[in-house]
């Protein structure tokens, strides 16, 4: 095996799923049992006006994308999968949970077009 930069980037796409996997996790575990929503649908550092609304959706695919996350990290370390396969399953699903949460975010901070009104009027 030579040392090239196919091999660093499969090293770093392998090693990258250990937090995310991690994090995506938690965050279904606070969604789910902790009641915490203040990582749903966040836009601008703000979360949308019923983040309650948003949390089984964001909850579920956390969870969804966490759980693919450990599978493929416990296939690649038993070797079930061949390097293109377990690589296609990280890559989708990361690329999947990026979308998927920019389609929550745009759904749950809607457009407002027009005028902005001033919530404190003279």
């Amino acid at each position: 095996m030579v040392f090239d930069i196919s091999v660093a980037m499969t090293w770093l796409l392998f090693l990258a799923l250990f937090p995310m996997a991690f994090f995506w996790l938690r965050r279904a575990w606070r969604i789910f049992f902790k009641k915490n929503y203040s990582e749903v649908a966040i836009k601008r550092g703000l979360p949308p006006a019923n983040p309650k609304k948003w949390a089984p959706i964001v909850g579920i695919l956390n969870l969804v994308c966490g759980s693919i996350a450990v599978w493929v990290i416990i296939a690649v370390l038993l070797g079930l999968y061949p390097y293109d396969t377990w690589s296609a399953i990280a890559g989708i699903t990361i690329w999947s949970k990026i979308i998927a949460d920019f389609i929550i975010r745009f759904q749950a901070h809607p457009i407002q077009f027009g005028k902005k009104k001033n919530p404190v009027s003279n």
